[in-house]
């Protein structure tokens, strides 16, 4: 992959409350626009070693609510999370993009291209976490107070973004992760500590964890894709167990009900296939965007 291109300009774009930060990277070329949203607990510079295969065409990459430098309260709808992303296509007046997402990103985006088609021309959905039409079935809530995500109780504070490097490098899953890939989510997943020494995690355990915890508010994703009438292309990684974060959580028929859906299964990857191969996911894109 090329090197070349410069670091993005990072925008602030108010919508429902916050200030939605966005990573642009301009280009002298005349491609389609790509617009990235990356998944639970990560941000958008994850993608700069895939953005940097694609001099050609402007380049977005969005911190979720919450995520990033994107600063907001826990999460108890994913619903607002596609409405911020559909606020700042608007407001940047970009139509017609390659919309590229991972996980609860591919998700977003996907609800994003229903409520508003015109703003993607064609979908890119690394392991979307949209499961079978009975997950989102009426039941018993998957975490409460008394009993929350694991997430939450992730290490917040670091000396550096070094410091954090070295503690999980050698740790499963991070172990997985191209080299460049896992240096940009510590670099730029910390931010100054409340107390004003040190940094800490840019998205708040509590905030992971709440994301987590509200899987199922979504629950017509599955009839909203039936409406997402361009190409879309699904990458669904190996499927073992829900309660592995390297496993995939993608409905396997998925594509199957999308309109221009096209299924890639990928059993040689985990869940975190953009992380573990930029290049492949790079060319994934590549080939689809034609």
């Amino acid at each position: 992959m090329s090197t070349t291109r410069p670091a993005p300009v990072t925008r602030f774009y108010p919508t429902g409350g916050i200030e939605l930060a966005v990573h642009e990277w301009a280009s002298d070329g005349d491609g389609t626009p790509l617009v990235f949203a990356h998944a639970t607990g990560f941000h958008g510079r994850v993608f700069d070693a895939i953005v940097e295969a694609f001099l050609d065409h402007p380049a977005y990459a969005i911190d979720l609510r919450g995520h990033g430098q994107s600063r907001a309260e826990p999460i108890d709808d994913w619903r607002a999370v596609a409405s911020d992303v559909a606020d700042f296509l608007e407001q940047a007046g970009i139509t017609g993009a390659v919309g590229i997402g991972h996980s609860m990103g591919a998700h977003t985006l996907l609800q994003v291209a229903a409520d508003a088609p015109e703003r993607f021309s064609r979908l890119v959905l690394f392991d979307p976490v949209i499961l079978a039409p009975e997950f989102y079935a009426p039941g018993q809530p998957l975490y409460t107070a008394d009993n929350p995500h694991p997430a939450i109780r992730r290490k917040r504070d670091f000396a550096s973004a070094e410091a954090m490097i070295e503690r999980f490098q050698t740790r499963d899953p991070y172990n997985l992760f191209d080299p460049r890939v896992f240096a940009d989510y510590c670099r730029y997943g910390l931010t100054q500590g409340a107390s004003g020494e040190g940094l800490e995690l840019a998205c708040a355990p509590e905030v992971e964890a709440s994301v987590y915890a509200s899987s199922r508010s979504n629950g017509a994703i599955v009839e909203t894709a039936k409406q997402v009438d361009i190409p879309v292309l699904v990458v669904r990684a190996q499927m073992t167990n829900l309660n592995d974060f390297k496993s995939s959580p993608t409905w396997p028929e998925l594509a199957e009900v999308l309109p221009q859906g096209t299924d890639l299964y990928r059993p040689d990857m985990t869940h975190f296939h953009p992380f573990q191969d930029p290049a492949d996911a790079a060319r994934i894109i590549a080939e689809w965007i034609g």
